[in-house]
């Protein structure tokens, strides 16, 4: 077995190991292994990927289109182990359309994001926008959730976040991390010595008194300010970015402390709004980061059978 192959292999292992079946992509990445073999190709290349996928006589758009995903999950994961390998950008032959890649936050760039908010040049406006970033990052909660949040959906005592009406129509419960609960008690006692008597009833409000809007192109000029940017080929990274972070980080978290990721994804599932685990499970196929993490998990697994 070919060093490709012993890695698509492992690459199959990891994924049904999360309860995804793969057959008819476990085909095609067989078949693409043995075309790279073939072509005395050591790694995945985007003309490789490209020459592979339109081979078969007929292949219509759609088809090049999964034959690109399938080839670009195998390269994301090989890219967290080889340097060289060039993972095929999405829609490079503008077939179906498919799920962006996220920018995945550091730490230090969501403290420095909050601290650019904290300079805003109006104080309650640069209170709550911090408060946005912070509360998005500790909850992974959706842009648009954050911003619909009411005073009256927080409860503090109980360390709880109502998301009402949300997304497919959903309301949903959420518990707060004691530190983040105690940033949102610090922002409304601020928020109330700025304005005693705001016009919406909105939880972040701006220096009007209403609802936080405008959210994007604020975001983009803190991007600018504290020079985060995308690699190249790639959509500048988003607030709603800050929600993929946290679902990352929280299956990144369960696998590097050997938890039962299958018996907690339900939870991570509901607790994100997903309607769907199988939308939970898409995170594991766009970042390599996390794709390193589960290799090392079969690996040792895989040790400990011999």
């Amino acid at each position: 077995m070919t060093t490709l192959a012993t890695a698509a292999e492992n690459y199959l292992t990891i994924r049904r190991a999360l309860g995804v079946a793969l057959v008819g992509p476990g085909r095609l990445l067989t078949d693409y292994v043995a075309h790279l073999d073939a072509k005395n190709l050591s790694t995945v290349t985007v003309a490789s990927a490209v020459d592979w996928a339109g081979a078969p006589a007929g292949v219509t758009r759609a088809q090049i289109a999964v034959r690109l995903s399938v080839a670009r999950g195998f390269a994301g994961y090989l890219a967290a182990f080889d340097p060289s390998t060039e993972i095929p950008p999405a829609h490079l032959l503008h077939g179906a359309a498919g799920r962006r890649t996220p920018f995945l936050f550091t730490d230090d760039q969501v403290e420095a994001l909050m601290a650019a908010a904290a300079r805003l040049a109006s104080p309650l406006h640069a209170a709550s926008f911090a408060t946005l970033i912070g509360l998005m990052a500790a909850t992974g909660l959706r842009t648009a959730e954050a911003r619909r949040l009411d005073r009256d959906d927080v409860d503090l005592e109980g360390s709880t976040l109502t998301v009402a009406c949300s997304k497919f129509g959903k309301t949903r419960q959420i518990p707060l991390h004691p530190s983040t609960t105690t940033a949102v008690a610090d922002y409304l006692r601020r928020r109330d010595q700025l304005c005693p008597n705001p016009l919406d009833d909105s939880l972040l409000i701006t220096a009007t008194g209403r609802r936080l809007h405008h959210v994007g192109d604020t975001f983009a000029r803190l991007l600018a300010e504290v020079g985060i940017k995308a690699p190249p080929g790639r959509r500048p990274p988003r607030l709603h970015d800050l929600r993929h972070g946290f679902a990352v980080a929280t299956l990144r978290d369960w696998h590097a402390a050997d938890d039962d990721v299958q018996r907690h994804l339900p939870a991570l599932s509901t607790y994100l709004g997903h309607v769907n685990p199988e939308h939970t499970y898409w995170y594991l196929q766009a970042v390599p980061e996390l794709m390193a993490v589960l290799a090392d998990r079969v690996e040792a697994s895989q040790r400990a059978q011999r």
